[in-house]
């Protein structure tokens, strides 16, 4: 991989496209997995569509059918979902300081393209792009593919529920999908200690109603990571 992008927005652009092109099958796989679910609820096809391109987040999509089908208070819904996505607002924070002398037109656009798997791949890059001019257009090749193949996976689920056989277990394609998303952003020490306390919590408190074992073991994975990291580099 080389460390700097080529000079031409079309082609930084491309190259984008091209490096997130071995995330596909995961993306595909959980978007499917979200549009199934969707298309499974009480949600018209407009309300599933809407919220799929307003929310742009399985995972929270995820956390808030449920809650939203059983009647749960909007406010425990829009809660839920939040801190489901609170990851974002770290990711942001990482990404920032490549993108920030940018117009705030162009942040906010980008901003809505940051996912997952983008966020795992630019970062491979990102000591070495934050003088580099052509890093934005990097980053929309990014999350351009994200973006696109998400929404297209998510409507065949939508359309295509019906036709999807249970015995094809596709809960545990999303699964595995949600592991390769995972795997990558275990790599530090800090990351670890959040994931486990924030798996051991949520395994523990899945009794709760309306996912509020799910909200309290992110809150509590944050704060051990942050704890974990505060503490790593005070020795250091």
């Amino acid at each position: 991989m080389s460390a700097r992008l080529p000079r031409t927005p079309g082609a930084a652009l491309a190259l984008g496209m091209r490096e997130m092109v071995p995330g596909i099958p995961a993306m595909a796989a959980w978007s499917l997995v979200t549009g199934v679910a969707m298309a499974k609820s009480a949600l018209t096809l407009g309300q599933a569509v809407g919220m799929s391109l307003i929310a742009y987040a399985g995972a929270a999509q995820l956390a808030a059918l449920p809650l939203m089908v059983a009647g749960a208070p909007i406010v425990v819904t829009v809660l839920s979902a939040l801190m489901v996505n609170l990851r974002f607002v770290i990711y942001s924070a990482a990404i920032a300081p490549s993108l920030r002398m940018l117009p705030l037109q162009q942040r906010l656009g980008l901003g809505y393209l940051i996912s997952d798997m983008g966020f795992v791949f630019y970062m491979r890059r990102e000591s070495v792009l934050r003088d580099d001019p052509m890093r934005k257009w990097y980053f929309l090749g990014l999350g351009a593919t994200v973006f696109f193949v998400w929404h297209a996976a998510s409507l065949v689920g939508l359309f295509a529920a019906t036709a999807i056989p249970e015995s094809w277990g596709l809960d545990f394609v999303g699964t595995l999908a949600l592991l390769a998303l995972l795997v990558p952003m275990l790599a530090t020490r800090p990351s670890q200690v959040g994931a486990a306390v924030a798996a051991t919590l949520s395994l523990s408190l899945h009794r709760l109603p309306f996912k509020l074992g799910v909200v309290t073991a992110i809150l509590a994975g944050i704060a051990a990571a942050v704890l974990a990291e505060r503490r790593l580099g005070a020795r250091t």
